[in-house]
């Protein structure tokens, strides 16, 4: 099993979601976050004064899936979350040792 965590922009979500439902994935755990990477931040105007925001709000998406979905998972959001623009975002691939259902007990890929 792996987990795949995507950071995307807030607006690619959307498009995102539709992305994963096409895969007929299921379990997504999304979350509002804020970094920056290659864009530095932004610079903003307040009263004529520049205020530098060095973090830059994001969406991560998090997916624990079998081994053979993550190729198609991870082409998907590149695809759908894709602008063409520095800020896309990133995906990171990472083992997952177990998973376990809480409400059932059962394990390994019958829990996801």
């Amino acid at each position: 099993m792996k987990k795949v965590e995507a950071i995307i922009r807030p607006e690619k979500l959307d498009d995102v979601k539709a992305a994963l439902n096409a895969l007929d994935i299921k379990g997504v755990t999304v979350t509002q976050v804020s970094g920056a990477g290659n864009q530095k931040g932004q610079k903003n105007y307040y009263r004529g004064a520049v205020v530098e925001l060095a973090l830059l709000p994001k969406v991560k998406i998090e997916i624990v899936a079998e081994d053979d979905r993550v190729s198609a998972i991870t082409g998907a959001v590149a695809k759908a979350a894709k602008t063409g623009a520095i800020g896309d975002g990133k995906i990171f691939v990472t083992n997952v040792e177990e998973v376990i259902r809480i409400r059932t007990g059962d394990t390994g890929d019958g829990a996801i």
